[in-house]
């Protein structure tokens, strides 16, 4: 199984996730080029709920390609976690409170994987995140 996860908003996420929960492709891309995004053959494609769902479920649709949509809540904040698990911060920066690291990038593709990561959860998997 595979799970295309998509983010919406001012940036597009984007994570491609097994049935296991281990990400495969992450990347973050404007909104002009998700008519271009290329999905593997019988991947479920989930996009979350937010701000910009729609604007992204019509290009989908008019690809005649199926969406399902996941509640995204709090998936920015899971999303930033996910970021930590493979961007470990510097030493000193690991002494701070993690409520005080920042990403030194954009994080929405992070916000895709919690997002296929709930999808997968919904549906009964027991998954963790994974590389």
């Amino acid at each position: 199984m595979l799970v295309a996860a998509i983010d919406p908003g001012k940036n597009i996420g984007y994570a491609l996730v097994d049935g296991n929960g281990r990400l495969i492709e992450n990347r973050v891309l404007p909104l002009a080029e998700i008519h271009a995004l290329e999905f593997p053959v019988g991947a479920k494609i989930v996009v979350g709920d937010g701000t910009g769902s729609y604007a992204v479920q019509s290009i989908l649709a008019r690809r005649n390609l199926q969406v399902e949509r996941v509640d995204e809540r709090g998936t920015t904040l899971e999303g930033r976690e996910l970021y930590f698990l493979d961007h470990r911060p510097p030493l000193p920066l690991r002494l701070l409170p993690r409520g005080l690291w920042w990403p030194s990038r954009s994080i929405d593709d992070y916000a895709a994987y919690a997002i296929a990561l709930r999808y997968l959860r919904v549906l009964g998997i027991s998954v963790q995140a994974n590389r």
